[in-house]
């Protein structure tokens, strides 16, 4: 699961650009739950220490300027091959699911351990 967060992430960011609490909010309407914006600065950071996403400053009416991170050309590079790894992931696990909810010889269906 290493990784997963820093995924969804740069995936959400390249499809639109965004600020930390926007991204908590749809991580978590996602079905991905995040504590909070805290949990995610530390990934942020690190996307961006890595050259996938980049921040930058949008005047807010409300309020002091928010910072919104975009993906750079890097990370769109980067992100088409995480997705490919996570997709063969997610295709072997399932499988593996798949294999063990049939019957065994003894007709009992096998359990997760």
């Amino acid at each position: 699961m290493k990784g997963v967060l820093d995924m969804c992430l740069l995936a959400r960011i390249a499809e639109e650009p965004s600020y930390g609490y926007e991204l908590v909010t749809t991580l978590n309407d996602g079905g991905l739950p995040v504590a909070g914006e805290g949990s995610i600065y530390p990934v942020l950071k690190r996307l961006k220490q890595q050259g996938l996403i980049e921040g930058y400053l949008v005047d807010s009416p409300s309020g002091p300027a928010r910072k919104y991170y975009r993906a750079t050309p890097e990370g769109d590079l980067v992100l088409a091959d995480w997705k490919t790894d996570w997709t063969n992931v997610a295709n072997g696990v399932n499988a593996m699911l798949a294999t063990r909810n049939k019957p065994t010889s003894k007709g009992k269906k096998g359990t997760a351990r």
